[in-house]
């Protein structure tokens, strides 16, 4: 029978068995810091538990009916998928672990004053297997670029390229993202997204071999093969100063770690097992139940329009005039933190719902309820899909912060 997490202990799964384990880190300091400054912003933006319990049932009911587990990050046309089962020394390997980290690197603000036709695109094929080709706008842009690079024999995801200025000057990142024709604008913070790749590709060629693939490796000798997610995120945030997401909230410091947990919770996906087989994890033996959402700008929306928090005529207001929210406002910190909470409150819930049954539980934890929340944001975004079956409000346009943080 499953127990709630404390401070002190850590529920893991092995094989669909859950144990405990003693000696496994406390708690992540982002769900902890943004607990407790959630109340001061309780003026601005609140959790309503009611919600919280009809919105698991539905996401917990659509993951069932959609066979939603870790192993569909490889079903995405654009992702560089890695040889499976895993085999380290497979130059397909390295490659899906480089291209994971620059995309990690760079997955920030995304979204566009402008409608779709005008806003940054970048045609690319509509997948690797395809030749058809795609105009990709928002998230999927930055890979449509990634991928052109590399389909052109740019080695863009090697970071000993895109660490070197004279191998990899910056007119050749400004071509590699080079918009669509009929875009009125360029990728946002070009300039930020240039020196970010500058930092983590001579950091990983000074300390890591040159590759993610040997961070994980100074990773493993650490914690001799048993580090958690979250030791890997506190490494990554120790090294790499742009991963480091995180404010000032009076006399608090609070930890949001968006892109570093990201970076952690796709390699995990990634890498995932195939189903059926009894191989442990790679790199995450004791799974991924340690990360937290991601606190981004699409899946708050989607969090509101499910009323599982609710904000302020205030921000409502501000979100419905385009208001841009500085990074580090209490309005942009309180919609972070009570989406943090909100995803653990309906994770819980999830848990809760599936006791006894035969589901995978690797499938129980934020990562995958943040996977599918924002994969639901996105098909309502162009169209293709409404959420029915639950009681849901006006969708409001995504709060905009211009940052390097998401």
């Amino acid at each position: 029978m499953a127990r709630p997490l404390t401070k002190d202990t850590h529920l893991i799964f092995e094989n669909n068995n859950e144990k405990l384990v003693e000696e496994l880190p406390i708690e992540n300091p982002v769900l902890t810091s943004t607990r407790s400054c959630q109340k001061q912003l309780s003026d601005l933006v609140t959790l309503n538990v009611d919600a919280v319990r009809l919105a698991a049932v539905y996401i917990h009911n659509k993951m069932l009916a959609e066979t939603y587990i870790p192993s569909t990050w490889r079903s995405q046309p654009l992702h560089l998928n890695p040889p499976m089962p895993y085999q380290p020394e497979h130059s397909g390997t390295r490659q899906t672990l480089d291209w994971i980290f620059l995309v990690s690197s760079l997955n920030f603000s995304f979204w566009s004053e402008y409608e779709d036709g005008q806003r940054f695109g970048v045609e690319w094929k509509r997948s690797w297997e395809s030749n058809d080709r795609h105009v990709w706008t928002g998230y999927w842009s930055l890979l449509a670029a990634i991928n052109r690079a590399l389909d052109n024999k740019i080695p863009i995801t090697d970071p000993s390229f895109y660490a070197s200025s004279i191998r990899c000057p910056d007119e050749l990142i400004a071509q590699i993202f080079m918009p669509h024709k009929d875009s009125k604008e360029q990728i946002p913070l070009l300039v930020d997204r240039i020196r970010i790749m500058r930092e983590v590709g001579q950091t990983l060629c000074a300390n890591f071999e040159g590759s993610y693939q040997g961070l994980l490796r100074r990773f493993h000798e650490i914690y001799a093969g048993q580090g958690t997610a979250l030791q890997l995120v506190e490494m990554v945030v120790e090294f790499f100063p742009s991963f480091r997401d995180q404010t000032r909230l009076e006399s608090q410091t609070i930890f949001f770690w968006k892109r570093a947990q990201i970076l952690v919770a796709e390699t995990w996906a990634a890498f995932y097992p195939d189903p059926g087989l009894t191989t442990k994890h790679p790199f995450f033996p004791h799974g991924v139940h340690d990360l937290t959402m991601f606190a981004d700008y699409r899946v708050p929306q989607i969090l509101h329009h499910l009323q599982v928090i609710t904000y302020s005529p205030a921000v409502v207001a501000a979100l419905e005039a385009g208001k841009l929210l500085p990074s580090g406002s209490r309005e942009e910190i309180a919609i972070r933190s009570a989406s943090i909470l909100a995803v653990d409150a309906i994770r819980n819930e999830v848990v809760r719902l599936s006791l006894g049954g035969d589901r995978d539980v690797e499938a129980l934890n934020s990562v995958m309820i943040d996977f599918w929340l924002w994969e639901m944001a996105k098909r309502i975004e162009c169209g293709s899909e409404n959420i029915t079956d639950v009681s849901t409000t006006t969708i409001l346009s995504p709060h905009r912060t211009r940052s390097i943080w998401y």
